[in-house]
């Protein structure tokens, strides 16, 4: 290699996935409040808000009508019906945001860390989990779900947790190590970053 070799700067998309409970909403909120300058992508929903959500911030909280209207007409980068519940990533700000040169972070449910997969290959796909015990505890505390819906969300981890060779790292968030997770999911971006032969993203 060249001494005046000096890497180019490519963007990078960085999914964060796993199963519920394991932390992705934590991560991501606790990433924006140390103040990495990632494009942290803001995903669309059709379900209601959780108390303390806020809208544009936590999700993009919209009617059902609207979310399949931005479905119709290919303004989604990937969407799933999750739990009953519509989710999807609109595509133009994670375009805009890489135009600009920013890493994109973006939190999205296994299913749709798949669909990603196949539509940017050079994407990298973190893996947040956590003991099936730790999953159970955080479900139960939340307050939000019924017995039966933490039982269908347990069987889904399980599920998820199968999948884990779709992934290019995993990253374990144990109770009281939120910091921990956080500085190692910011260690592979910058690891990324080093790469001989590096990511290149195209939407």
């Amino acid at each position: 290699m060249s001494e005046e070799f000096v890497p180019q700067w490519y963007p990078l998309l960085i999914i964060i996935s796993g199963p519920a409970g394991a932390g992705k909403d934590s991560l991501v909120r606790r990433m924006k409040e140390m103040g990495y300058p990632f494009h942290f992508v803001v995903t669309a929903t059709d379900r209601p808000p959780r108390p303390g959500e806020v809208h544009g911030v936590d999700y993009f909280f919209i009617p059902t009508e609207e979310f399949l209207r931005m479905e119709r007409e290919g303004e989604l980068l990937e969407h799933a019906i999750v739990y009953g519940q519509h989710k999807g990533v609109p595509k133009q700000q994670v375009r805009e945001a890489m135009a600009a040169g920013k890493d994109v972070v973006m939190r999205v449910d296994v299913q749709g860390a798949a669909t990603i997969r196949r539509i940017a290959p050079e994407a990298v796909l973190i893996f947040l989990t956590a003991s099936m015990k730790e999953l159970e505890a955080r479900l139960q505390r939340r307050g939000t779900d019924p017995p039966e819906q933490i039982a269908l969300r347990l069987s889904k981890a399980r599920e998820e947790m199968a999948q884990i060779d779709m992934f290019d790292y995993v990253v374990v968030n144990r109770e009281g190590e939120l910091d921990r997770a956080v500085h190692q999911v910011v260690a592979i971006i910058e690891a990324e970053h080093c790469r001989v032969h590096p990511r290149i993203v195209r939407l």
